[in-house]
C-alpha cells in the first residue's frame, strides 16, 4: 500500500527540510539540567543510607533510588542527544566546534553516574550540561546567568537571562 501511495506522488513537488523529525523548533537544555541535578540528588540520598541497617525497607529504598538515578542519567543523555543531533548542525556546529566533544563528554559522564556512586561524577555531569546550555543559548543569541538551584542538591545551573 505504501509503495502505491509513493508511486503516485507528484515528483515535481519541492522537498521540504527541517532541523528535527517534527519541525517544532522548540529546544531547551533545561530538562537535561533538571535530570542532571536529579542524578546528584539520588546519589546524595543513597550516600545518606550507607550507615543504615540493611533491613528490607532500606534495601528496597536503595533499589528504588538506584533505579531512579540511572533513569535520570539516561534522560540527560536523551535530552542532549536531541539538541546535539537535531539543532547543532550546519553553521551552529561550524561556529561551535567543541559541540561534539562536549556532547560526547556528557554521554560518558552520564554513563559513569549510572555505573557508580561518586558524587564528583554527578557534579561534573551538571557542569558539563551547564557548559552545553551556555553554548546552546549563545547560539540562540540569549545571554545566560548562573544561579543556585532552589532545591537539593542546590548546585549552580545555567538559565537564560531574559
Amino acid at each position: 500500500m505504501l509503495h502505491t501511495l509513493i508511486s503516485k506522488l507528484d515528483t515535481s513537488l519541492e522537498t521540504a527540510s527541517a532541523h528535527c523529525d517534527i519541525p517544532c523548533g522548540i529546544y531547551d537544555p533545561q530538562p537535561a539540567l533538571y535530570h542532571a541535578l536529579s542524578v546528584v540528588r539520588q546519589m546524595d540520598i543513597l550516600l545518606g543510607l550507607k550507615d543504615k541497617e540493611l533491613d528490607v525497607h532500606t534495601c528496597m529504598q536503595i533499589a528504588r533510588n538506584t533505579a531512579e538515578k540511572e533513569k535520570q542519567a539516561e534522560k540527560v543523555k536523551v535530552e542532549i542527544r536531541i539538541i546535539w543531533g537535531d539543532f547543532i548542525k550546519g553553521d551552529n556546529l561550524k561556529n561551535n566546534p567543541q559541540a561534539h566533544d562536549l556532547a560526547h563528554g556528557i554521554m560518558l559522564k552520564a554513563s559513569a553516574c549510572k555505573q557508580d556512586l561518586h558524587r564528583e561524577d554527578g557534579e561534573a555531569l551538571v557542569e558539563l550540561v551547564n557548559e552545553f546550555a551556555e553554548m546552546f543559548w549563545k547560539i540562540k543569541g540569549v545571554k545566560t546567568k548562573r544561579v543556585t538551584a532552589p532545591y537539593a542538591p542546590a548546585l549552580e545551573v545555567v538559565y537564560p537571562d531574559l
